[in-house]
């Protein structure tokens, strides 16, 4: 009787202490609790399946918005974010973390390059696709200390990557071979009053770039000298391409650009986006071509 009593006392005061009731206590060890719980926890791990394979889906990791969207999209599943994210963390489904854009000017401008007005101005979304086309180079760090360089143009209204070129050398025709696949590029169509917005690094300052921008009746946009903020999209989507394509493991060139290949194809069709209604760049472009 007095160990029952000491016993009584002492989930008293462990109670207090922690801040739960004693009858929240004893109905958490209760028989019909931890049916409870178990019945809870086999429902979970049927979610877990489900949000694992579009955590996976081509491939690719993915945070929870990007899961819920794939689910919606791909497997006809509508589960709320806190549900995702609840799961994710009780079964340690860890998405990727972006990591910043650690290109930077390669050469010094002369005096016979040029720095243009930035006519963007953080405008980004206008709704029409073709109209502001956003350009930029990155680093790629692939195989046993191997460097590559990434140069992409996006399509601001639609985030679609509209041109793409890779390359191990970072010379002029990094980013005019882009703009020459632009021109290839079928399914791009140019709008009125289309211009193509950069940095200032000697790429797009250099006097061959912008005689073929003109040559391609596209206008010319500059950020701000040192303002990242003004080219925003176009890091995101680097930080997204770093963190989701297999870059390391390739041990090539050869096998680098396919793996870029196939990531341009998973994004622009089946990487859906929240700020897109949660639809995927081909999608959005397609939708406001519809409702225009």
């Amino acid at each position: 009787m007095i160990e029952k009593y000491q016993l009584k006392h002492m989930v008293k005061y462990l109670c207090k202490i922690v801040g739960v009731s004693r009858s929240g206590y004893y109905n958490y060890f209760s028989v019909k609790s931890q049916e409870k719980r178990i019945r809870k926890d086999e429902k979970d791990e049927v979610v877990k399946e489900i949000i694992i394979k579009a955590f996976h889906f081509k491939n690719r990791k993915k945070g929870a918005r990007q899961i819920k969207m794939t689910l919606a999209g791909q497997f006809n599943v509508v589960y709320n974010l806190k549900r995702i994210r609840r799961i994710m963390k009780k079964y340690s489904i860890i998405c990727p973390i972006r990591k910043a854009n650690p290109y930077r000017r390669m050469m010094k401008a002369t005096h016979e390059h040029r720095v243009v007005p930035n006519l963007l101005k953080r405008e980004f979304k206008q709704e029409v696709p073709g109209k502001i086309l956003l350009t930029d180079i990155t680093y790629l760090f692939y195989g046993q200390g191997k460097k590559a360089y990434l140069s992409t143009i996006k399509d601001a209204s639609t985030n679609e990557i509209v041109a793409y070129h890779v390359s191990d050398r970072i010379t002029m025709d990094l980013a005019t071979e882009t703009l020459l696949k632009l021109k290839k590029n079928r399914r791009f169509h140019k709008a009125k009053n289309a211009f193509i917005h950069s940095d200032q690094g000697t790429h797009y300052t250099h006097p061959d770039f912008q005689k073929l921008v003109k040559k391609l009746g596209l206008g010319q946009s500059m950020s701000r000298r040192g303002n990242c903020w003004d080219n925003a999209p176009q890091e995101s989507f680097f930080g997204h391409f770093k963190d989701e394509a297999s870059i390391k493991a390739c041990s090539t060139l050869d096998e680098l650009k396919k793996e870029i290949k196939q990531y341009m194809t998973y994004y622009n069709h089946y990487r859906y986006q929240w700020n897109l209604k949660k639809m995927t760049p081909v999608q959005y472009r397609n939708h406001l071509f519809q409702a225009a």
